[in-house]
């Protein structure tokens, strides 16, 4: 009876686990898609399907335009198929453009100008970093913003902060140029620096000091059977409720507050691949599909601030690897269409078949790296330690 009961508690949590993932990975894709489709629509261009999802249909219907509107079995992601397209990725050229009518062709996507299809795909990742500064603006606006100052309370002995030279009393202005107006920012940008020298500007007694400091490698297990790694130096806040403000912020300034986070995100991002390629960080913090229907399961259970956090946080990573310069992603269109600015003709079609033929082989290399990755994930769920 308790192994039942507890293979009844485990579906249940596995089924709490893929609804949660299907509802954030399809918000995200969702907007993605529709970035695309609504730029696409203005140009003129004739979009045969929009898709949540790959292989067979779950369910569909046409609009007014004929477009057919699906979802689809397989839902790690979605497309938006023009009428001249010969696959869902708009991949090479098409070879379709002499089969159409004269009306099709005039809104064949290969057909416009240059300027034109540049907008659609770009208006795809566009959309994504929309999503998350639209999410963030109303975070701060409706929940608010809690904030400490920047004050070093304690240092650490023998810590990285004590051996730059931190001493408490210390309020941190500056980290590498950036202005720093709470606590949070500098456990923020510490965590994410593991590793990477950073100099800081202190206010000593009113004295301006720049004192250099490298952040500690930590691994850490978080709250929910995970292991990551962070940065630390070895300085403290002690918070109470005189310290610390709870505002919301007005609209301009929540949508400025917005485009910060969003940058924030899209720097670290960078950054720590920066840091995986030159050897300073282990790239055992990448993942995929596994990693993040963990992390929404876990995430959902915490409430809707956390789980709207989630969308915006994968809405601005997966805008971010669309644009990576990879063939058969929006940024390998776009390289191509630089390529095309400048040579002022588009490339051959034998070249566009070589390079979407990289891209996917570096895709799918990818896929997989990022499955080994979340293997431990599995193990955890298959043991019931997850």
């Amino acid at each position: 009876m308790a192994l039942l009961s507890s293979f009844a508690d485990g579906l249940g949590g596995f089924l709490f686990v893929l609804l949660s993932f299907l509802f954030v990975l399809t918000v995200v894709v969702f907007v993605h898609e529709l970035g695309h489709f609504l730029v696409a629509r203005w140009c003129g261009v004739s979009v045969r399907a929009f898709s949540i999802g790959f292989g067979r249909e779950i369910y569909g219907f046409y609009d007014r335009h004929g477009t057919r509107w699906r979802f689809a079995w397989i839902p790690l992601g979605g497309y938006v198929k023009f009428v001249d397209d010969d696959n869902a990725a708009s991949a090479g050229p098409s070879t379709r453009l002499d089969q159409l009518t004269p009306e099709e062709r005039a809104g064949a996507f290969h057909t416009k100008p240059l300027w034109q299809r540049t907008a659609i795909v770009a208006a795809g990742p566009l959309a994504n970093f929309l999503l998350a500064i639209v999410i963030f603006a109303l975070m701060f606006s409706l929940i608010g913003i809690r904030t400490t100052a920047p004050r070093v309370d304690e240092v650490v002995p023998n810590s990285p902060a004590a051996t730059a030279g931190f001493m408490p009393g210390d309020v941190i202005l500056e980290i590498d140029g950036k202005r720093i107006d709470s606590f949070n920012e500098v456990l923020r940008i510490v965590s994410t620096s593991p590793g990477r020298e950073l100099t800081v500007k202190v206010d000593r007694d009113g004295q301006a000091l720049t004192l250099t400091v490298v952040p500690e490698r930590q691994e850490i297990e978080d709250s929910f059977g995970g292991t990551v790694v962070r940065g630390i130096i070895g300085i403290r806040r002690i918070t109470t409720p005189d310290t610390t403000e709870l505002r919301r912020a007005g609209p301009l300034e929540a949508v400025w507050l917005g485009v910060r986070e969003t940058q924030f995100i899209i720097t670290s991002t960078l950054s720590y691949l920066g840091d995986v390629i030159i050897g300073r960080q282990s790239a055992d913090q990448l993942g995929g599909p596994i990693r993040i229907a963990e992390v929404s399961g876990q995430v959902a259970k915490l409430g809707l601030e956390p789980l709207l956090n989630l969308i915006a946080v994968i809405s601005v990573s997966i805008g971010l690897i669309n644009l990576f310069p990879i063939p058969l992603l929006d940024g390998g269109h776009l390289l191509f269409y630089a390529i095309e600015a400048l040579r002022r003709k588009p490339l051959s079609e034998r070249s566009q078949e070589i390079g979407f033929r990289i891209g996917l082989a570096v895709v799918l290399m990818l896929m997989v790296f990022a499955t080994l990755n979340d293997l431990p994930i599995v193990r955890r769920w298959l043991t019931g330690n997850g």
